[in-house]
């Protein structure tokens, strides 16, 4: 069977995983666009509460965005999927076998395409306060500087590595695996607290994709393209050698069907 009649048929079977896969990013710029305009902008109750403190406003935006990823990964829907949510996530998981390509392929196509639809409804909907240089149009964008770009990669690297280092190593634990979740969660309200001033704390190039079209804005876009996935890919290339050295149980597929 061809390669493209095998894209079709996982299109036929497996559509309800695909339309989750978008449903993810649709979901999390939908919150965190709200989010940022309710943390940020001077008009806002909650922002005078906070005050001038950036960093009292980043720990409630991340801990709103905390338990977004908890709810989403845990509701029904999540668990379909597997709750990918991001390109690189996937390239990770397709990496070590746990999707066949034709899943992962629709699995980017349909994550860039719900990150696309939230970020212009969201440019829209929120247009007299998502200009406000707090907000920016909940863009992603690396730090001020003649090298912000090369931070920005740097930071976008790390946190990538270590989120899905941790991830995998969750899931492949019979102890953690039921925590995946929630380590997802605080893991990303983390980053949102100390490395979103550096790169914008992106993790995902279809969420970072989605704001900048809408925006018409794309600083240094191509490093969320760059920083996240290779530094996903080599996480899961290094777990599967490890795995194999310390035999490790392979991990069964996150959601059914899909590597049939």
């Amino acid at each position: 069977m061809g390669f493209a009649a095998e894209m079709t048929r996982a299109l036929r079977r497996h559509w309800p995983y695909y339309l989750a896969e978008a449903a993810g990013p649709a979901t999390f710029l939908i919150v965190s666009s709200a989010t940022a305009v309710v943390f940020h902008h001077p008009n806002s109750a909650v922002a005078r509460a906070f005050g001038p403190s950036e960093m009292g406003q980043r720990v409630g935006l991340g801990s709103v965005i905390a338990l977004l990823i908890m709810a989403m990964a845990y509701s029904p829907w999540g668990k379909r999927s597997g709750a990918h949510f991001n390109p690189a996530v996937t390239l990770g998981f397709w990496q070590l076998g746990h999707i066949r390509a034709a899943d992962a392929l629709w699995y980017v196509v349909f994550q860039f395409a719900g990150a696309l639809a939230a970020g212009f409804a969201m440019f829209h909907l929120l247009q007299p306060w998502f200009g406000y240089p707090a907000i920016h149009y909940n863009i992603t964008r690396p730090i001020e500087g003649d090298y912000g770009w090369l931070w920005a990669l740097l930071a976008e690297i790390g946190i990538s590595a270590v989120f899905m280092l941790v991830l995998l190593r969750a899931l492949h634990s019979a102890r953690l695996k039921g925590w995946a979740g929630a380590l997802a969660g605080l893991m990303l309200a983390v980053f949102i607290v100390f490395e979103a001033p550096v790169s914008g704390m992106s993790l995902n190039p279809a969420r970072s994709t989605g704001t900048a079209a809408a925006a018409g804005l794309a600083p240094a876009l191509w490093l969320y393209f760059v920083g996240p996935p290779l530094a996903m890919w080599a996480a899961a290339v290094w777990l599967g050698r490890y795995r194999d050295r310390k035999a490790l149980p392979e991990r069964p597929p996150v959601y059914p069907d899909t590597t049939a």
